[in-house]
């Protein structure tokens, strides 16, 4: 079990899972922080100097009960809101590479059938008088 565990690991397509996955996180985290912190403000501006992040309705208020504090209980909208820019920026930018891939797949795929066929091996009669001139010529 241990060998099999081995070779399922070790196949290349794991690691490329595994570099997708770090690379796909990593450019959320760029997307995240360009719609939080480029996008959003100049919209906040131009609605009013509205802070999306701070968007919500509060349902229940921070309270002190016997010395504790009750937290706010909020619907953040706002955090909804860039949530769901940051998603279509991100869909967007998968559209664009799965479109690039497919049509940079379907050239390859068009030089294939435009190549040129091998040209066809001699037949044994071609060989047999290539052979025939080749001694006549010794």
């Amino acid at each position: 079990m241990l060998n099999e565990f081995k070779k399922f690991i070790s196949r290349g397509n794991v690691m490329e899972m595994a570099v997708g996955l770090i690379m796909a996180v990593y450019f959320g985290a760029i997307v995240k922080s360009l719609v939080d912190h480029i996008i959003m403000p100049p919209i906040g501006i131009l609605l009013g100097n509205v802070d999306f992040s701070n968007l919500k309705i509060v349902l229940q208020k921070a309270t002190m009960e016997g010395g504790a504090e009750v937290p706010e209980v909020a619907i953040s909208y706002g955090l909804f809101l860039n949530t769901i820019i940051t998603f279509l920026i991100v869909a967007f930018a998968v559209f664009m590479v799965v479109k690039g891939y497919n049509r940079m797949k379907a050239n390859m795929e068009k030089k294939e059938q435009e190549a040129p066929a091998a040209p066809p091996a001699p037949t044994k009669e071609e060989v047999l008088l290539t052979e025939i001139r080749d001694l006549l010529k010794k």
